[in-house]
C-alpha cells in the first residue's frame, strides 16, 4: 500500500499533532522503504494499553562491508515530538538479541540520541539514520547459534545389494515399509 500524508494523518488517534506526525512518518518512509506505518496497541511495562502510531520493518545495516536488514519497531507516542520515540529491535525466530551499551535484553534501543532527546531538535528520520549507524558499530542482533547436525559416513548411509550396487535406504515419511521394489531409486 502507498501511503501519502493523507493517509497517515487520517491514521492518527486522537491527541497527536496529526500534520507535524504525518509529515514525520511521511519523510521516514520516504527514505527508508521497508518501513510501515501502522497503529497498534503498545503495552506499557505497567499493563495500561495504548493505541499509538508506529513504524515497523527493516533498516538496512552494514557491519564488517556487509549489508544486513534489521527488524525495528519505532512507536510514537502523542506526546511527540515533546518525547522521544521508543525504539525496539523485533528479531526474526533465526536471530537472537546482542544485548549491549544501546541494546536492552528486552530489544528496546538505549541511545544517547534518544536519551538527550530535545523537541525540535530530534527528528524521526534522524532518529532512523543514527541507528543505522550505531547498529552498523554494535550490532543488535545476531544469528541464532544451532547446533550442527551429526551426520553418519556417506558409506553407513548406503547399503550394498547382492548384485554389487550399493542403495542409499530412505524411511518413508510416514514410517511405514514401502510397498513396492521401486518406490526408492538407487
Amino acid at each position: 500500500m502507498s501511503f501519502t500524508m493523507d493517509i497517515i494523518k487520517k491514521m492518527l488517534p486522537r491527541g497527536y499533532q496529526r500534520k507535524y506526525v504525518a509529515h514525520q512518518v511521511f519523510i521516514a518512509i520516504t527514505y527508508f522503504k521497508d518501513l510501515v506505518p501502522a497503529v497498534e496497541e503498545f503495552v506499557y511495562r505497567d499493563g495500561s494499553r495504548k493505541n499509538l502510531m508506529n513504524l515497523t520493518g527493516i533498516i538496512p545495516v552494514v557491519y564488517k562491508d556487509k549489508s544486513y536488514n534489521i527488524p525495528i519497531c519505532v512507536w510514537i507516542e502523542p506526546n511527540y515530538p515533546n518525547v522521544a520515540p521508543m525504539c525496539f529491535v523485533k528479531p526474526t525466530h533465526e536471530m537472537i538479541i546482542v544485548k549491549g551499551k544501546y541494546i536492552s535484553s528486552d530489544g528496546k534501543v538505549r541511545m544517547p540520541y534518544l536519551k538527550d532527546w530535545k523537541k525540535g531538535e530530534g527528528d524521526l528520520f534522524s532518529l532512523l539514520q543514527v541507528m543505522v549507524a550505531v547498529f552498523g558499530e554494535f550490532p543488535p542482533l545476531a544469528m541464532r547459534p544451532y547446533p550442527e547436525p551429526e551426520q553418519a559416513s556417506c558409506w553407513l548411509q548406503f547399503n550394498r545389494q547382492e548384485d554389487g550396487r550399493y542403495c542409499v535406504s530412505l524411511p518413508r515419511g510416514d514410517g511405514q515399509p514401502f510397498q513396492q521394489e521401486n518406490e526408492t531409486s538407487c
